[in-house]
């Protein structure tokens, strides 16, 4: 046999996905307590309510995938973060000198189309003490009993080098969890991210 005859009808494999780097929860992970009734993919406009969230409003959208590559429809995805003055949708963040945005969601969660796509309606993460801009982000696979909790951190900012989460993750997978921002022609930002499973 000479040649790729022997190949024939054969396919190669495909070489698997590195799973996005996993980060903590934080302390502010949401209480039921703490939460609105209205949890959904739009955090900047809390339902029944006149006034919107302050901030710079960010499309936060991505695909979820499994580490063979398939997109995962149906995966539950949730993130939460700080308001535009720093404050976490949290009873324990006691952050003195600033008030809650009464106006931000502070969580929100949907669910992957058929397509492993999802969007939500956010702010631009800020900084505070301590902490570079970031958004919490936890994935959980549709079928699995998988959940893969993250953090996603915003290209270039000058402040991630002073980060100890960030400057804790490998070098090699900082590329996994950052967000590069564009802004659209309604001068809103938007970000695309991949997260593996």
């Amino acid at each position: 046999m000479t040649g790729l005859a022997g190949w024939t009808g054969l396919r190669p494999a495909l070489a698997a996905l590195t799973p996005t780097v996993r980060q903590t929860e934080g302390p502010f992970y949401p209480r039921e307590q703490d939460l609105f009734a209205d949890r959904d993919n739009d955090l900047v406009k809390i339902r029944d309510r006149v006034i919107e969230a302050g901030g710079e409003i960010l499309y936060f959208r991505g695909i979820v995938k499994d580490t063979k590559g398939h997109r995962l429809s149906g995966a539950r995805v949730e993130i939460w973060q700080c308001d535009a003055n720093g404050r976490y949708l949290h009873g324990a963040d006691k952050a003195s000198g600033t008030e809650r945005d009464g106006g931000f969601q502070g969580f929100g969660s949907t669910r992957t189309d058929a397509d492993g796509r999802f969007s939500f309606r956010t702010i631009k993460p800020v900084s505070y003490p301590g902490r570079t801009p970031h958004i919490h982000a936890k994935f959980f696979h549709p079928v699995s009993n998988n959940v893969l909790t993250t953090q996603y951190y915003i290209d270039g900012d000058p402040q991630n080098d002073r980060d100890g989460l960030y400057r804790r993750l490998p070098t090699n997978l900082r590329a996994q969890v950052t967000m590069k921002l564009v802004a659209n022609d309604a001068g809103e930002w938007q970000t695309d991210i991949e997260a593996v499973l």
